[in-house]
């Protein structure tokens, strides 16, 4: 585990004679354990095809905070003779390689880069990266393949093999409800993940789709309870129903043992979890989403049928979900007064979710309602001063983040604009740090900010707004050019 291969030293450090096929097709995230094995499955089974090397960072001390996920060291993972031929160490000099994934590449633009010798190889994280890939009329790259050969450790060959001896009752399908970091965790006032997950609350509809096709569930999740209550509402089958809870305690393990048991199942239900979409890879059966059996507005029915009927029945956080979920569905084709009674019930379940208070300020504004809307604004702007006098609040952080690719409030920047166009202070505050952070247009943001203070000339937090919007963008990068920016603050500082 401490060092490489000779050759892959080689081909690392750019020494000894230049050999096209020295050249790394290299993994190099650090998030968390079903990212970093789907973008490996990819680059190897690349690699593989091409006659590259493959190889992989991962750390070698335990990461055990990193936005809800837990990452095991390289050597609970992988076999010692796995880990000597691909692991690059726990990170590489990314300036080093070109990257792949986003733009069409053949085997032949491969080849011409790696013949100019100025790259160590490519990096492969995207997971769509496949995609882009074009090889005239060759089979596809099969990731399956890759993916079952890699090396791994004892233990977690061990649970690999203990999934793959559980009887099953007969033909299954796998039902993944994911919860933690998007249901329970900071990334439900974030919105743009909801597809990521099918709700609880569709769970009993899905499965008893599944048992008319002939189908017993198999479910899988991270909220014991909820998981619980729905095998004793619908008699489908959890993990621990084939000896999940002998790897409790052992996060990897468990995952492993639950991955493969999901690759044994005909097909696999789920939102955009890369777990499942591992599952998928390392069986090759097919995971599609909640779509595949009920249209969105169906299902949307179906979940405010359930919570109707049973809402005390779920965790309150998987309540809100499912209002959560309903809402973003259908948010284009519900009159605002729907989408507010929506906000409302989620509101209710989780009010620590300033995403909803966004929302719900939109919503006002859209129904011809801007005296509510400003006051929501007015009390959560003024309550989130009084625990944090810099600005951007959290409320702009929600507002202004930007989410591969996706913001949360986008949909409704209009309507702030607009709010903020017939002389609403508050709905201004919120579209000078919009027009900055997420438009560019520093000159409208600083328009924005000075009309702003002038209709409060004594409010402290809009003055706190127009200084920040002087500033400008923060640089995400440059030591210089964050030096100069802080430097800024005492140039404002008289605003």
């Amino acid at each position: 585990m401490h060092g490489f291969s000779a050759t892959l030293k080689r081909a690392m450090s750019g020494s000894g004679p230049h050999d096209d096929r020295s050249m790394l097709i290299a993994v190099n995230r650090d998030d968390g354990l079903g990212g970093r094995l789907l973008a490996m499955a990819n680059a190897k089974s690349l690699a593989d095809r091409l006659g590259y090397r493959f190889g992989f960072t991962w750390n070698s001390r335990d990461i055990t905070d990193q936005e809800s996920h837990t990452v095991d060291v390289v050597g609970k993972i992988f076999s010692a003779a796995f880990i000597e031929k691909h692991w690059l160490g726990e990170k590489i000099k990314a300036s080093d390689f070109g990257v792949l994934g986003g733009t069409a590449f053949t085997p032949s633009d491969l080849d011409a880069a790696a013949r100019q010798g100025t790259l160590r190889g490519w990096i492969c994280d995207d997971f769509d990266v496949l995609d882009f890939f074009r090889d005239d009329d060759a089979e596809p790259v099969r990731r399956s393949e890759a993916l079952r050969a890699f090396g791994f450790s004892p233990a977690v060959r061990q649970a690999l093999d203990a999934a793959g001896k559980c009887r099953f009752p007969g033909p299954m399908a796998a039902l993944h409800l994911r919860s933690g970091d998007i249901v329970y965790g900071h990334h439900r006032r974030r919105l743009v993940f909801a597809d990521k997950v099918i709700p609880s609350t569709l769970a009993k509809a899905i499965v008893s789709e599944l048992s008319s096709r002939g189908l017993t569930t198999l479910l899988i999740g991270q909220d014991h309870a909820t998981l619980d209550y729905l095998k004793a509402e619908t008699g489908a089958l959890r993990t621990d129903d084939f000896g999940a809870g002998d790897f409790r305690g052992e996060e990897a393990l468990s995952a492993f043992f639950e991955m493969a048991l999901m690759a044994r199942c005909q097909q696999i239900h789920a939102g955009g979890s890369i777990y499942a979409a591992v599952a998928s890879v390392m069986g090759d059966v097919p995971c599609v989403g909640a779509s595949a059996l009920f249209s969105k507005s169906r299902a949307a029915e179906i979940i405010l049928e359930e919570l109707r009927a049973h809402q005390s029945d779920y965790h309150p956080l998987e309540a809100a979900f499912g209002y959560q979920w309903t809402l973003l569905t259908l948010e284009d084709e519900i009159s605002p007064a729907r989408a507010r009674e929506l906000l409302e019930k989620a509101q209710m379940l989780d009010p620590r979710n300033d995403a909803y208070d966004l929302k719900m300020a939109a919503a006002c504004f859209r129904d011809g309602d801007p005296a509510s809307g400003e006051a929501i604004l007015k009390s959560l702007m003024t309550s989130q001063s009084m625990a944090r006098s810099k600005i951007p609040l959290p409320m702009m952080d929600i507002l202004t983040d930007r989410l591969g690719g996706r913001l949360t409030m986008e949909k409704d920047f209009e309507v702030f604009f607009a709010a903020a166009n017939a002389g609403h202070p508050y709905a201004m505050a919120c579209s000078a740090y919009i027009l900055l952070e997420v438009l560019g247009n520093r000159t409208s943001a600083v328009e924005m900010a000075a009309r702003l203070v002038k209709t409060e000339p004594g409010n402290p937090i809009f003055r706190r707004i127009r200084r920040r919007v002087a500033l400008g963008k923060k640089p995400k990068s440059g030591r210089m050019a964050r030096a100069m920016w802080r430097l800024g603050r005492l140039r404002t500082s008289w605003l």
